[in-house]
């Protein structure tokens, strides 16, 4: 009888840690962030992001070094990827950002302009 109830419990505890898992809330990263961008070339920018996420949906604004641009990107779990389109000397490029969100007030990254230089990045939520 004893190892019936511990068996119960053992699976009662097992069930709770997957549902948990598979149901862990996304940080929703809404609102206004000030980013640090630094970039392989020696090329530093502050730009701000104003973002709306909806469920794994990301939208929002750039504003900073290359103008003001539509953002849009996608977050599953704590990874965002986002980025916007624009033109560099007649050519269009693309940047992209890949990040880690840490809280609900800070992430840090990567970025990749095509045909351009790559760097690291940090934010946090005004």
């Amino acid at each position: 009888m004893k190892n019936r109830l511990l068996m119960v419990v053992v699976f009662a505890l097992v069930a709770a840690v997957v549902v948990g898992k598979t149901t862990a809330a996304v940080v929703d990263i809404s609102g206004t962030w000030v980013f640090s961008v630094d970039l392989e070339d020696g090329g530093h920018g502050d730009p701000t992001f104003v973002f709306k996420q909806d469920k794994e949906t990301l939208t929002g604004s750039y504003d900073g070094p290359l103008g003001q641009f539509k953002v849009e990107g996608t977050i599953k779990e704590n990874k965002a990827v986002f980025g916007f389109a624009f033109t560099n000397e007649g050519e269009a490029r693309k940047a992209t950002y890949t990040g880690t969100i840490e809280s609900a007030t800070r992430m840090t990254g990567t970025i990749e302009f095509s045909g351009g230089p790559k760097g690291k990045w940090t934010a946090t939520k005004k």
